[in-house]
């Protein structure tokens, strides 16, 4: 009688140690949709503003050409601070696709283009909204 009480124990403490095993990977594995979830909530915040303020540099580029160049270092510092937050293979791929992107529109406005095409920038941010989608 007594051996069968220990057995009953032993599958009993190992049932305890199953589930909490198999509780921990579900909580883990949550973990990591939520790291991505709030990775991409500060990135579209991040990025809608910074794209907003060059679409409005553009715009305002015949005053004050410099506006665009202050608008890319500015988008480019938000995608630093993304990157140091992030470390989801997706999100890094879609910032570095808004960096390709930034660096076209700032050789544009280097070689004299005052109203550069910034359709890559708004296609790149497209590209984080859906990187973001559950």
């Amino acid at each position: 009688m007594a051996a069968s009480r220990r057995r009953g124990r032993r599958h009993t403490a190992i049932a305890a140690v199953a589930a909490t095993t198999a509780l921990t990977a579900v909580l883990l594995s949550g973990c990591d949709a939520v790291d991505k979830a709030m990775d991409c909530v500060q990135t579209a915040d991040t990025i809608a503003d910074s794209v907003t303020r060059l679409q409005q540099a553009v715009e305002n580029a015949s005053n004050d050409p410099t506006q665009i160049d202050d608008a890319i270092t500015s988008i480019g510092n938000d995608l630093d601070k993304i990157d140091s937050k992030t470390d989801n293979a997706d999100l890094d791929k879609a910032t570095q696709d808004m960096r390709e992107a930034l660096t076209k529109v700032q050789t544009a406005v280097q070689n004299g283009d005052n109203t550069p095409d910034i359709s890559g920038v708004t296609d790149a941010a497209g590209e984080l909204t859906k990187v973001c989608k559950p």
